[in-house]
């Protein structure tokens, strides 16, 4: 994030260029409702019109919006990107902790597509034995016999 929160774009009268809600999202290509979410947990710390108690987001607020979009494409968390967020506000350069960071997101995602792999061959094998069973009607305060029935393969992966 570096210097994002000193740089601002300034109108005519010396005072920051300032947007309504919609015009930011529109900006930053998202929802107003994500705009909303994120004023709510304080990552965007938009300024109050005093005429008429509307938030106005200025540019580093667009700057912020546009970092933490990218860092959620990345897998980063929104707990992660306000701790990030805070450090640059502080003066810290980030750029440390990001790449911890995204090392320890990757090992969560491949984690997670592993399980995701289980579960679909635990699937197929669930499909396969179901293929010529007949869908009955239990008395006996089952659910659903097919699935009292599956017999899980072992795990070929341990």
């Amino acid at each position: 994030l570096g210097d994002v929160y000193k740089r601002q774009t300034l109108d005519a009268t010396g005072r920051e260029m300032t947007m309504r809600v919609s015009d930011l999202a529109r900006k930053a290509g998202t929802t107003t409702e994500t705009v909303r979410h994120y004023t709510d947990i304080a990552l965007l710390k938009p300024e109050r019109d005093p005429n008429n108690g509307y938030r106005r987001y200025g540019n580093t607020d667009l700057r912020l919006l546009h970092f933490a979009l990218k860092a959620r494409s990345l897998g980063f968390t929104l707990a992660d990107i306000q701790a990030l967020a805070g450090a640059s506000r502080e003066g810290e350069t980030p750029c440390g902790q990001v790449r911890t960071l995204i090392e320890t997101r990757l090992e969560q995602v491949e984690t997670q597509i592993a399980e995701l792999q289980s579960l679909s061959l635990r699937m197929r094998s669930a499909m396969e034995q179901w293929q010529g069973s007949p869908d009955c009607r239990l008395d006996d305060g089952r659910v659903c016999g097919l699935i009292d029935a599956f017999v899980d393969a072992p795990d070929p992966a341990g």
